[in-house]
């Protein structure tokens, strides 16, 4: 895919982590230290591009007018309860960013979020807002964060997923053509329970150890 709104990134590191989380012999711990790893390596790319400006300092040999990050601290927003993962993570590398969170859960019969949870850091408008979610399935729980995302005040959303099927990127895209979508697959498709194929299972039971 070409759509300059889709980062699919493809450093060996990101598949090599990813092909060991798909192994469905792969332990709980294991899968959750796998996922924390790919999130810091995924982070570098959902963060490119961040608004810079300077400072001055004084290193051991001379003053400096050095690049430090500009604006107010970016959100992070979590998409409950795989999305911890991913959060975990990222937040390592960004530690003073805010959190958020969005609670969905997906009906299993009709496949659509239904909501049960909202808190999200103050002044939103002036944020980058990273959305975090390791699948992008059917793509209707991740629209339904962005909506709530956007009626909280978010302008400008990055969603950041592990995994993500043709019909979740479509379905995104659709409804949100200004959010960004960086990911580390994107796989054949969705089977008849709208889990993505050949995926890794559901992540959030992996990452948790629940079934």
């Amino acid at each position: 895919m070409t759509d300059p709104h889709l980062n699919h990134v493809t450093h060996p590191l990101v598949q090599h982590k990813l092909t060991l989380m798909r192994d469905k012999n792969t332990s709980t711990a294991l899968f959750r230290q796998l996922l924390r790893e790919i999130s810091q390596l995924l982070a570098y790319e959902v963060t490119r591009g961040l608004p810079m400006t300077t400072k001055q300092i004084d290193t051991p040999m001379q003053p400096m007018e050095a690049p430090v990050l500009d604006g107010k601290k970016l959100a992070l927003v979590s998409i409950l309860r795989a999305g911890n993962g991913l959060l975990d993570g990222v937040l390592e590398l960004i530690p003073s960013a805010r959190v958020g969170f969005v609670g969905l859960y997906r009906d299993e019969e009709t496949l659509q979020p239904v909501q049960y949870y909202f808190k999200v850091p103050t002044e939103m408008a002036d944020r980058l807002v990273i959305a975090v979610d390791p699948m992008l399935a059917t793509g209707n729980s991740s629209v339904a964060a962005i909506d709530l995302l956007k009626k909280a005040g978010a302008k400008n959303i990055r969603f950041l997923c592990l995994l993500a099927s043709p019909e979740g990127i479509a379905r995104m895209q659709e409804a949100h053509p200004d959010v960004p979508i960086v990911t580390a697959a994107v796989d054949s498709h969705l089977n008849e329970e709208g889990y993505i194929v050949p995926g890794l299972g559901d992540a959030g039971d992996r990452m948790f150890g629940t079934k």
